[in-house]
């Protein structure tokens, strides 16, 4: 079964590889994505996170996955001396670099709980996959017609944070400037939430960033910076090649 909507911005495609599947069983996942879209967009001004940015909401207010969301997100500003931040002078509140990752495993958990068993599910390039293995591409951080590695996964999510979509979108939370000391971050990690809000925050610091992303534990890294020299772990899981 193969879905594909356009949701938070970008395009979620859902691949289930169980026979008998039928594209109803996908719904109450694309509804929750649908829903966090609605609660937690900081461009639409009546989501509970807009609200909360103008004063209206106080925090004993807040639903639990706001709540949950924003301890995640104060998690990482602290673990990264503020490079990871969410709340930066001069710019509203905008938690979306946790969001994503969040409501997608969110959903893969969804589905997984409802028997799906060999699954993928990919948000705008980041992926988690369940009954591997799965291969994942690695888009080169300059040519878009190419891999710069192939990952092999049985169950996890793969992450990038990069340059090359949307320029320099990342900022470095301690000098509220573009961080460019990298092309290209990748991590894998056992759970998308954990994969992407890594992989953004390690790209935030910099190449600082590769050895603190290296260092979390359950965490693989791919990394380009921007002197175009390639890091990895060494448990980085690259697919064998045939």
């Amino acid at each position: 079964m193969r879905r594909v909507e356009h949701i938070m911005g970008f395009p979620i495609s859902l691949l289930i590889e169980d026979e008998g599947t039928t594209a109803e069983a996908a719904e109450p996942a694309f509804d929750w994505l649908r829903e966090v879209d609605a609660r937690f967009s900081p461009f639409r001004a009546d989501s509970e996170v807009s609200r909360l940015d103008r004063g209206e909401l106080a925090p004993h207010e807040l639903s639990p996955d706001l709540t949950e969301v924003l301890g995640l997100c104060e998690e990482y500003r602290v673990a990264t001396g503020g490079a990871f931040d969410v709340r930066l002078p001069g710019r509203g509140l905008d938690p979306c670099a946790m969001v994503k990752g969040w409501a997608v495993q969110r959903a893969a958990d969804q589905l997984a709980e409802r028997g799906a068993r060999r699954l993928c599910l990919n948000a705008g390039g980041d992926v988690v996959v369940t009954g591997g293995p799965w291969r994942v591409g690695v888009r080169h951080p300059e040519r878009a017609d190419r891999l710069c590695a192939v990952l092999e996964v049985g169950d996890g999510a793969v992450a990038t944070s990069a340059r090359y979509e949307r320029g320099d979108h990342i900022l470095d939370g301690r000098t509220g400037r573009p961080a460019t000391g990298l092309l290209s971050l990748t991590v894998v990690a056992g759970s998308l939430t954990e994969a992407d809000a890594t992989a953004t925050a390690a790209f935030a610091m910099g190449v600082e960033g590769i050895e603190w992303a290296a260092s979390r534990e359950g965490c693989e890294v791919f990394a380009v910076d921007a002197e175009r020299k390639v890091h990895r772990t060494r448990g980085l899981p690259v697919a064998a090649t045939t």
